[in-house]
């Protein structure tokens, strides 16, 4: 049987995946209930900068929001977004939604794989039994599941989507075995076929657990070689020279991975009666980091002689990772919250990310470059190339020559920099 393959979710996930299967199957459907994303995109313009206008000009891609469209599709890609919720609990409301319109089209014989992150169980026992419920079809005779978790990294040119491994599952060897053959015809990485659906699940949710301890740990001893008055990036070149140490660097965790998919584990770990202490207090590491921050800019402004209440605080960056515009889950969103408990309301610039989503998701007015003259201080908390390509314009041009430069990820040259200032790194 030709496979007829839709992608649901055109995300930084789902939009660069329904672009490279189209090279390779025909009438492939991109579909996003987002009717603006759509539109867009049908205009050959990606908002998240994943994707340049040429590839989307001329790829075959069908780009729809029309749910008709999927009716002949009989290979379902789910790739929507996995966020938790204000209690750090997952929320799957986005992934059930794309179940049910999936079950409002579903024929016999279809085979639906989910890329989205989930904790172990979610694609078998709620997605499958969901579909079944709304289609009246039978799981794992009528249709079939499958889970091919994403791996990309957002923003990274080098690790791109064929270049990535790619684990594949399916609830039966015939089925995984189809899945392998389509996913086979656009990573040259190769595909590594997982024993189950629920291994392979678990194994995307402990790769970013893995990275998110290991950032608390650098996280952790920042706050200590604060303490002992040395730079933690000092301490961290000198123990580099080992071969076998990982070279993890502290810093904010935000984002919708690492800050989000531990707790998808945590939180079925205790759903089976275990409390995840390493994990969760990893967690709780990282997100009190933007607190941290602000804490510690309070009292360089002190130690300089500053007043906090007049102070003039410029934070260059709110994505949650340099040189892409995703503002999901930033944490300079906490070390704003901090300043202003303070009495501070910083100016914040960011080149990348869009205004207008800024203030939807955070209720804020980012400023433009101009009206960033004679800071009091600078944070950089998003080292957007942008930014420290010419650090002598485009950072301490900004600053008064007694004024304090916070850099978070420690990117700036100290040679660079004036005697008469306040320098301090993470």
């Amino acid at each position: 049987m030709t496979e007829k393959i839709a992608v649901i979710g055109l995300g930084y996930v789902g939009l660069p995946l329904a672009l490279a299967l189209a090279k390779y199957f025909p009438n492939i459907i991109g579909f996003d209930i987002n009717s603006d994303r759509i539109n867009q995109l049908q205009n050959n313009i990606d908002s998240t900068g994943e994707i340049n206008a040429h590839d989307l000009r001329n790829s075959q891609l069908i780009i729809t929001n029309d749910v008709d469209q999927l009716k002949n599709t009989n290979f379902f890609i789910i790739a929507v977004p996995t966020p938790i919720d204000a209690c750090h609990r997952p929320d799957l409301i986005s992934i059930i939604q794309a179940t049910k319109t999936i079950a409002s089209v579903i024929k016999c014989g279809a085979i639906i794989v989910y890329e989205s992150t989930v904790y172990p169980g979610v694609t078998e026992g709620i997605c499958g039994k969901l579909i079944a419920e709304k289609s009246g079809l039978k799981q794992g005779i009528d249709f079939k599941l499958g889970y091919s978790p994403e791996r990309i990294n957002f923003g990274d040119k080098n690790h791109t989507l064929e270049k990535i491994v790619k684990v594949v599952a399916g609830e039966d060897k015939e089925t995984l075995e189809k899945i392998a053959q389509i996913y086979r015809k656009i990573i040259k990485a190769g595909v590594y076929k997982a024993t189950s659906i629920k291994v392979a699940e678990m194994a995307k949710v402990i790769e970013n657990t893995q990275r998110d301890l290991n950032i608390a740990l650098m996280n952790e001893i920042a706050i200590i070689c604060d303490k002992l008055e040395i730079r933690t990036s000092d301490v961290l070149a000198a123990a580099k020279t080992k071969w076998n140490f990982l070279p993890f660097t502290p810093g904010l965790v935000g984002g919708h991975c690492i800050g989000v998919d531990p707790y998808y584990l945590t939180a079925k770990a205790e759903e089976l009666g275990y409390y995840p202490e390493v994990i969760l207090a990893g967690r709780r590491i990282n997100d009190s980091m933007g607190q941290y921050l602000g804490q510690k800019l309070v009292k360089l402004l002190v130690k300089a002689n500053l007043s906090i209440k007049d102070a003039k605080v410029g934070i260059l960056g709110i994505t949650f990772k340099e040189n892409i515009s995703d503002i999901r889950n930033s944490k300079v969103i906490d070390l704003i919250s901090e300043l202003k408990d303070f009495g501070i309301h910083p100016l914040v610039h960011d080149p990348l990310a869009d205004h207008k989503i800024v203030k939807q998701e955070y209720d804020l007015d980012l400023v433009n470059w101009r009206e960033l003259i004679n800071l009091d201080a600078i944070i950089l908390a998003v080292p957007h190339l942008s930014y420290i390509d010419n650090v002598e314009e485009k950072i301490l041009s900004k600053l008064k020559n007694n004024g304090v430069l916070m850099d978070v990820k420690s990117v700036i040259d100290l040679k660079k920099l004036s005697s008469s200032l306040i320098y301090w790194s993470l």
